[in-house]
């Protein structure tokens, strides 16, 4: 399969997209941003903290971690982007609760139970299920629903390995996954104003799960996922819209069935099941046709053409053969 190439891009500019953004929120990534795009770039381990909260079992298996084809070779995300401007409802809707209100969080020990169409059913210790898969550095572009981007480096196993460990039946058509469910921790999830209910669920389709580029991440940046990023385990599908990669999983089921996912649910006419990186399927609310590469100001938006599968078409377009990517989007 050949490795997508962050380089190509050659898309031209169309026109920016009316996205809706909390004014508070805007001023301060520009205020960040403006020191960011002054500052050299640096290697993900210089910008990552020198402490790794994570178990050692796990410190010692991402920095394990081998450089892969698929990365692409864009400017990476500053660490305080990537950590500290994030969607993750559980904590919080601003972009910033998540870094904020996520410290009481407790992503060790944990566990994962697998069930439905598959041998290796049960519930396992993470440390049982990743032992002796090999883990990867991915640099991937993330796409945002609401039209911004970044470039993360990411470290994590590929998700066909994992699949392959749990050896799922061939009557097995989906896999979805479930986030942990913990209010007491994750304020987000007991609010009265919760924009989505809890436990949040997302599925891919098999082939989608086993494609190579399907990343099961544990780290970032060099040190294992801090809270805010979906510690101590999350799904990365980079040709697909963020929200698609669910954070801190708790549970895998494999079915005959497509899942019924959370946003989905929500709202089907805004958030569809395949959710892929689209640039001609507008939202209902703005276009997708460029998005706001992460970090930028109000003087220097940083805006760039957004790409068919986010960049990744040569690698994933097969899998959609023959689909209408209107009505399936």
């Amino acid at each position: 399969m050949k490795a997508p190439v962050g380089s190509k891009l050659t898309e031209r500019d169309v026109t920016p997209e009316a996205i809706y953004l909390n004014r508070r929120q805007y001023l301060k990534a520009s205020a960040v941003g403006a020191a960011a795009l002054m500052a050299p770039a640096l290697k993900a381990s210089e910008a990552a903290p020198s402490v790794d909260p994570a178990p050692l079992w796990l410190q010692s298996q991402n920095k394990q971690a081998s450089s892969s084809p698929f990365s692409t070779t864009e400017k990476l995300t500053p660490y305080e982007y990537v950590t500290g401007y994030n969607n993750f409802y559980e904590f919080g809707t601003g972009k910033d609760d998540p870094e904020k209100k996520g410290q009481d969080f407790k992503p060790h020990p944990w566990q994962v139970t697998v069930s439905g169409l598959a041998e290796g059913t049960g519930t396992f210790d993470l440390e049982d299920l990743l032992k002796g898969l090999a883990v990867e550095e991915r640099i991937y572009r993330l796409r945002c629903v609401e039209a911004w981007s970044m470039v993360i480096p990411w470290l994590g196993v590929p998700m066909a390995a994992l699949l392959k460990r749990l050896k799922p039946l061939s009557s097995a058509r989906y896999v979805a996954f479930e986030t942990v469910y913990r209010p007491e921790e994750m304020p987000g999830q007991g609010s009265f104003f919760a924009a989505i209910d809890y436990p949040y669920v997302e599925g891919l389709r098999m082939d989608e799960a086993m494609h190579p580029l399907t990343l099961m991440a544990t780290g970032v940046y060099g040190r294992s996922l801090p809270n805010q990023n979906g510690a101590p385990l999350r799904l990365v599908v980079p040709w697909k819209y963020g929200f698609k990669s669910i954070k801190s999983i708790r549970k895998i089921t494999f079915t005959d069935r497509q899942p019924q996912t959370t946003w989905e649910k929500a709202n089907a006419r805004e958030y569809g099941f395949y959710a892929n990186v689209n640039p001609a399927v507008d939202h209902p609310r703005w276009s997708q046709a460029e998005e706001r590469r992460l970090p930028s100001t109000l003087f220097a938006s940083n805006r760039v053409p957004t790409l068919p599968f986010n960049g990744y078409a040569d690698a994933v377009a097969g899998l959609y053969q023959g689909m209408d990517l209107t009505k399936y989007y």
